[in-house]
């Protein structure tokens, strides 16, 4: 924590635990969306699917089925499919004439002359959607890919995208408890998946066909559901028919991990899933009734500016902007020096020109560190509970409940091909510092 100066003891601290914060006034908010409507009027939810890196919508807007945020509701017509005809043995041309009929097919391409043909049928009982990177009408959700901390779609353009164009479907039962599970690789617009001479494919124990896409598909399932007491789960890899792996030792190798047998591919609430290049939160509709609300996350917002917290230096009373603007430094916006965790508004005292500008001294303890500006975390699905924005993520900033930042601190996360490491959630900025988090202590008003 470093020597703290004489300047602390004459000033009030306050840290925002201190606060009172109205617990039945926000007990109100605390309802998601769905029950502030009329929940008997309202579609069946199976859940939501939230782009981890953006704090409640993209940089440039959500249009259309490219957004952060993407909600499966039951269908009005089920369009679920399950495997049925087999046809084993056939030449490139009969896969062809089978694949070109309107069904849904995947095809297992074994050797130039042999591929091996599934048929799938309607199912009454199942909704499908699919995620990737194609803008072609059977994907649901658009996803590219996630480029930490930017600020503009621009910014993720140039990147060469590893996002399979048809990454993954999620197959949702239609009749409680509305389970769903994913499966890698979507059907394209001719309803088809291919598994190309390349691919890993093999044939099961039982005779059926089964394979990996290219970078794979990655699940993980938190242990103890998506909460307070939740602990991170072990990451695997999903196959096209749906059964559990552990990890190649790349994200592309050739050599299929082993089979997890006593795992599935159904997802549960706070289940992520690495699509290599974006990683998804899977929260379902009782998960999110839970869950504090953007109103709870304002109310929150609006109770630590009632308490007037100020800059010790400035004495001008700090405030955190509307969560409407999330992304331009305002005024009165709070700063914080990341290795202590005193906050204050911004201000040049002790800037080390020799540390590049990022590093400064905090003029309550002299502690040297980054100096960085606080921004409220805005997107609710990532919190784990109501708990008051007590802790900041280091190093971006972005701040929210002490357990929702001691949960994403312990949870890695796919980069790259190989490799693993905490990012904040908020703008998938990789974690630094001891914990990947401090708690903000602040300056109360001195009247």
């Amino acid at each position: 924590m470093g020597n703290r100066g004489n300047n602390e003891k004459s000033v009030p601290q306050l840290l925002i635990s201190d606060l009172k914060f109205e617990k039945k006034s926000l007990a109100k908010l605390m309802f998601s969306p769905d029950q502030e409507n009329h929940p008997s009027k309202a579609p069946v939810k199976y859940g939501e699917l939230i782009v981890l890196g953006y704090n409640g919508s993209l940089p440039n807007g959500d249009r259309g089925r490219r957004k952060s945020r993407f909600a499966l509701f039951k269908r009005p017509k089920a369009n679920g499919v399950k495997p049925s005809t087999v046809h084993i043995a056939c030449t490139p041309q009969a896969a062809k004439a089978i694949s070109n009929k309107d069904q849904h097919s995947i095809s297992y391409t074994l050797s130039r002359a042999q591929t091996v043909v599934v048929e799938y049928t309607h199912d009454s009982n199942t909704d499908m959607f699919q995620i990737g990177r194609s803008t072609e009408s059977p994907i649901d959700f658009v996803v590219t890919d996630t480029v930490p901390g930017s600020q503009s779609n621009s910014d993720t353009q140039s990147v060469q995208s590893t996002i399979s164009r048809f990454a993954c479907r999620i197959i949702c039962e239609r009749n409680p408890p509305y389970t769903a599970r994913i499966y890698a690789a979507g059907f394209d617009s001719s309803k088809n998946i291919f598994l190309g001479e390349k691919a890993a494919k093999w044939k099961t124990s039982d005779g059926q066909m089964d394979g990996l896409t290219t970078n794979g598909v990655l699940v993980m399932h938190p242990r103890n559901g998506f909460t307070e007491d939740s602990k991170p789960g072990v990451w695997r890899e999903i196959s096209v028919c749906g059964n559990v792996f552990s990890l190649r030792e790349t994200r592309s190798a050739q050599q299929r991990g082993k089979m997890v047998e006593n795992e599935t591919n159904q997802l549960q609430d706070g289940s992520l899933i690495d699509l290599c290049g974006a990683t998804l939160l899977w929260r379902t509709a009782e998960g999110l009734s839970r869950t504090p609300t953007v109103k709870h996350l304002e109310a929150l917002r609006q109770e630590i500016n009632a308490a007037r917290p100020q800059c010790p230096v400035g004495f001008n009373t700090l405030a955190f902007p509307s969560m409407k603007r999330k992304d331009v430094v305002d005024e009165k916006q709070p700063w914080v020096y990341l290795n202590c965790g005193h906050v204050h508004g911004y201000h040049n005292w002790g800037n080390k020109e020799e540390r590049d500008g990022k590093d400064r001294e905090c003029p309550m303890c002299r502690s040297v560190g980054p100096y960085v500006p606080l921004w409220l975390g805005c997107e609710a699905g990532f919190y784990v509970d109501a708990g008051p924005p007590t802790h900041a993520f280091s190093p971006c900033g972005h701040v929210c409940s002490e357990k929702t930042t001691a949960y994403w601190s312990q949870i890695p996360l796919p980069h790259g091909t190989h490799t693993f490491h905490a990012a904040c959630p908020f703008c998938a900025h990789q974690l630094a510092g001891e914990q990947g988090y401090i708690r903000l202590i602040f300056q109360g008003p001195l009247d």
